[in-house]
Formats: structure tokens, sequence, C-alpha cells
């Protein structure tokens, strides 16, 4: 399932997030780990939102590649500049499941609000590409929604992400990130609605240890 309608699904984040969304997604910049100059891949970019976040974080010594099977919000993200001494945005169509991208190019893999797109039985083989394009010790950030508690929330979610927002086992990710070789490091949330899982790809050692 790809977003067809990036404008439409723009003014839909900024309503979903009440005002919240910078905030929230400058958070998952600094929660991902990444440090300047890292290269950072974020699968199932869409519109670009979290992809320019973490341009700023990688600044201008990093780079920043944005994966996504759409094709109108990949036109639509490369229509959108990063800050001023920001990374330099690259953006690619392609499918999460089979990244055509070269084995541990990666320091940072990020993706957000995207497996819940994805098929069930698809989603472990789009963790085990990320684990496969990341280099052993780089870092891995997923994050997804958390469904909502109140009453108000879970009429507003029905309304707008519909099922897949309201139902969504995000305590299900860290055994499926775990289970495509990670190991997790924390998790969380962020208000109003996300889920975090933070991971990395062990070191040959560790895993030798293990």
């Amino acid at each position: 399932m790809t977003i067809a309608t990036p404008r439409a699904y723009e003014v839909f984040g900024a309503l979903c997030f009440a005002g919240r969304r910078h905030r929230a997604f400058t958070r998952l910049a600094e929660l991902s780990g990444a440090e300047p100059g890292d290269r950072v891949l974020d699968v199932g970019c869409g519109t670009g939102y979290l992809t320019r976040h973490m341009a700023t974080r990688v600044g201008p010594e990093g780079a920043v590649t944005g994966v996504d099977a759409s094709p109108p919000v990949l036109d639509y993200a490369r229509r959108r500049k990063p800050r001023p001494g920001s990374a330099a945005c690259t953006y690619r169509e392609g499918i999460a499941e089979s990244l055509d991208l070269p084995d541990a190019a990666f320091d940072t893999v990020v993706t957000s609000l995207m497996l819940h797109h994805l098929p069930e039985e698809l989603r472990p083989a789009a963790l085990r590409e990320m684990y496969r394009v990341l280099r052993p010790g780089g870092r891995l950030l997923v994050v997804e929604f958390r469904p909502p508690k109140s009453r108000l929330g879970r009429h507003l979610v029905h309304g707008g992400a519909g099922h897949a927002m309201a139902h969504h086992r995000v305590d299900l990710l860290a055994g499926l990130i775990t289970d495509a070789g990670f190991e997790v490091r924390g998790s969380g949330d962020i208000r109003p609605w996300l889920r975090h899982v933070q991971a990395v790809r062990p070191t040959r050692s560790e895993s030798a240890e293990a």
C-alpha cells in the first residue's frame, strides 16, 4: 500500500500531530543516534519529512538517501529543500523488502510509519534488508503508530488512518527486529501517537560472544 496523494498526506500529518510534528520528528532524529557525517537511509521515506530531519542531524558532511515505492511522494520530496547546513538528500524508487542497495552501505537506517503499509508476511523481509544494508555496529530506528488509548483518540484515528493505526501491534516490533538479527537497545513513546524502537547491528565480535 503506497501513498498516492502527498499533499493530502502532509495535511493529515499536520492535523494528526496537532502542532507537535516538527518537535516529534526532531526528537526521532536525535533518538536515531546518527552523528555528523553519517550515511543515512530512510526506508519508506514518503514525503521526506524524517529524511530532511536526518539531513539536518548529520550535517553537510553526511548523506541521506530516501527510498519509497510511490513516485508521487518521491516527486514531492525532491521539491522540498533541506535546511541550510544540512546533508544532501537523494531519493530513489524501491521497495523495503528488496532494497537495490549494497551491503553495509549505511551508518544509520531509519523507517517511520512504513511497516504497517506492508503485508505482515513481508515485514520480516524488510527488516532483514535493513540489516543487510547497515554496517556492523550501525544503528536502526523503527517508528510506528501507537494505538490511542482514549475514546476520542480512537474515534479520530478511525476517521483518518483507520485500521492500520487503530489496531497496529506495536508490541510485536521489538521481537521482529530481534528476529532480523538486530540487538534492541531501547524503546519508548513520543506523544501523541508514536512508538519507537532503537537497535544496532552487532559487530562480528559481538555476534561471536552471543
